[in-house]
């Protein structure tokens, strides 16, 4: 079956020009001030390089935490104005997760791309609210979710008024405590006519311990990546720290930032043979 699938109206989305996957990468939640900059212009550089089309992701608030002393953000109009500086000085698309229906159009003001998160993906009233700013929506699908159920939530956002949709595939719950990735939902998830994305680092979280810390399995983060563009993806999810160790959210199913350049070297090198197949 033949599937027409609509870019986002983003440059970096525009990855025909190129033939290549794009990237949606960076740290987990903007920690400081200084850091999402040299983040930022690391993969920039990577990217200019490789010839990806690149977004820049940092979360300006981390709302779902299983602890209440975990680290959220640094504050929500500072993190949001640094991703506007972001967006400003580099001239390219920053993506970030939005959690409920009055944060939409405040995020909108700073970003290219609003985020809904897998555990909020049913929300209508989110993906209204998203929906109704005309960004571009990126919705991860929930860990409980069927990839076929997610054409509801395209038929809401369309519904409200967006047309730039995407959707992101992160893993499925499998049991209390891993996830797994059906690389079926790839193509299910085309048939609503959007870009579908592998998120290749959230995929391997280790969900629900003990401690209320999710663990991690980031040495498979390249055996997800290259499952995802044999199946021919339309992009690349994941989040990349400079000290995963000592990142303040989702370090243990983080990259390192120094393998970047290699790993995404590599995926491009594959998804060039998987065209031509």
């Amino acid at each position: 079956m033949s599937i027409t699938v609509k870019y986002p109206n983003l440059p970096s989305m525009q990855h025909r020009e190129t033939g290549c996957f794009f990237l949606i990468a960076g740290p987990c939640v903007i920690e400081d001030e200084k850091m999402p900059f040299e983040i930022a212009e690391r993969l920039i550089e990577i990217t200019d390089r490789l010839g990806i089309p690149f977004a820049f992701k940092a979360s300006y608030r981390k709302a779902n935490r299983s602890r209440v002393d975990s680290f959220t953000g640094i504050g929500d109009w500072e993190g949001l104005e640094l991703l506007g500086q972001i967006r400003e000085r580099y001239n390219i698309p920053v993506v970030t997760d939005i959690h409920n229906e009055t944060e939409a159009a405040t995020a909108a003001q700073f970003v290219d791309v609003l985020q809904i998160p897998a555990f909020l993906c049913r929300q209508t009233s989110l993906l209204a609210a998203a929906a109704e700013t005309h960004r571009v929506v990126n919705v991860k699908k929930g860990q409980f979710l069927s990839p076929e159920a997610m054409r509801h939530a395209v038929d809401k956002i369309r519904y409200y008024g967006g047309n730039d949709i995407m959707l992101t595939e992160r893993g499925t719950t499998f049991g209390y405590q891993d996830l797994v990735v059906d690389f079926r939902s790839v193509p299910i998830m085309k048939r609503n006519e959007v870009p579908v994305i592998v998120d290749i680092t959230h995929s391997l979280q280790k969900p629900n311990q003990p401690d209320g810390v999710s663990g991690g399995n980031p040495e498979m983060i390249e055996t997800i990546g290259r499952a995802a563009v044999v199946n021919c993806c339309d992009g690349i999810f994941m989040e990349t720290h400079p000290d995963p160790k000592n990142a303040k959210s989702d370090g243990a199913n983080m990259l390192p930032l120094d393998l970047a350049e290699d790993l995404l070297r590599r995926l491009v090198e594959i998804h060039k043979v998987a065209r031509e197949l």
